[in-house]
């Protein structure tokens, strides 16, 4: 099995300047262009104060965490970035991860998506999630502690109108009788969608099974919620076959101001895929400082992977 290879495109703000958005968009051709599979974009509409409340990141190129951010931390619009990657390439998906879908009205989010899969002619692929910070329900005006629900009732709302118009609901959070929500995506199914966290609750396990085509778990993957996994798909009929699952390639940084070495981070590769993981996802700006050796850097992640797994 030949390893597919996602790249990250947020967070690289230690080699890139966040407001050049162009430069994250040559990015992804670059990753297109070394044979990625995939560049994702992380999402976040605004920040409050609670967002540093355990303090900084100890090496500024590692991934945003909960509670470990700047508040001032800038985060483009996921999904008119992605818009502007996916008229930009050809082959590459383009991937809205982690997004937090309770934060907008689901039908808005409904045509944004549809519209940015026809963009994409059929690359893009979702992670719905219910995210972390409070201050960012509180200002947008949305109930945190129920952000769970009313995710369970954007994605059946999705389901509805991504297959159908007219088409209607009638929930806790939302209710709509005979609207038409046009253009449709690529699919009746809409996008493919992944789903994941630090662990897989019965919630995410629910909403995988009904909705999901992929799991990608924050951090290392647990044997323990791989075999949830199988058995919650078996138990509805499906298999872990079906799953896209997805990996990461987290490593130790030596100090906190230096890069983190690339060969340990891609060694843990073929451990992961020995549980059935398959696609791995690695941020550049870990490993390079400098924007302009970013090209280089996609092709030698594609060939040392490719020696590094070749003989399975």
């Amino acid at each position: 099995m030949r390893p597919k290879l996602v790249s990250v495109l947020t967070e690289n703000w230690t080699m890139t300047d966040p407001r050049d958005i162009r430069s994250i968009v040559r990015m992804a051709q670059e990753a297109e262009d070394a044979g990625f599979d995939m560049v994702m974009v992380s999402d976040h509409v605004l920040l409050g104060p609670s967002a540093g409340a355990n303090g900084r990141m100890d090496n500024p190129r590692d991934y945003a965490m909960p509670g470990n951010q700047d508040p001032a931390t800038e985060w483009p619009s996921s999904l008119v970035l992605l818009s502007a990657i996916a008229a930009a390439t050809t082959t590459i998906r383009v991937g809205a991860i982690a997004l937090i879908a309770p934060l907008r009205h689901p039908l808005v989010l409904a045509k944004d998506l549809a519209t940015l899969d026809l963009l994409a002619e059929g690359r893009l692929v979702i992670q719905p999630t219910v995210s972390w910070h409070k201050d960012e329900y509180d200002a947008l005006g949305v109930p945190f502690t129920k952000r769970g629900r009313i995710l369970d009732e954007d994605l059946e709302i999705w389901s509805r109108v991504w297959a159908a118009s007219p088409a209607s609901f009638h929930g806790d959070y939302f209710d709509f009788t005979d609207v038409y929500v046009d253009p449709k995506p690529r699919t009746p199914s809409g996008p493919a969608m992944w789903f994941g966290g630090e662990s897989l609750t019965d919630p995410v396990l629910h909403r995988l099974v009904k909705y999901g085509s992929g799991y990608h778990p924050l951090g290392r993957p647990k044997a323990d919620d791989v075999a949830k996994l199988r058995d919650g798909l078996a138990a509805a009929g499906r298999s872990l076959d079906e799953i896209e699952m997805v990996g990461g390639t987290r490593v130790e940084f030596p100090d906190d101001h230096s890069l983190a070495p690339l060969p340990e981070a891609l060694a843990g590769i073929p451990e992961q895929m020995a549980m059935g993981f398959g696609t791995f996802c690695i941020k550049p700006s870990i490993f390079i400082d400098e924007r302009d050796r970013h090209a280089q850097f996609c092709r030698e992640v594609v060939q040392r992977v490719e020696a590094l797994t070749s003989t399975r």
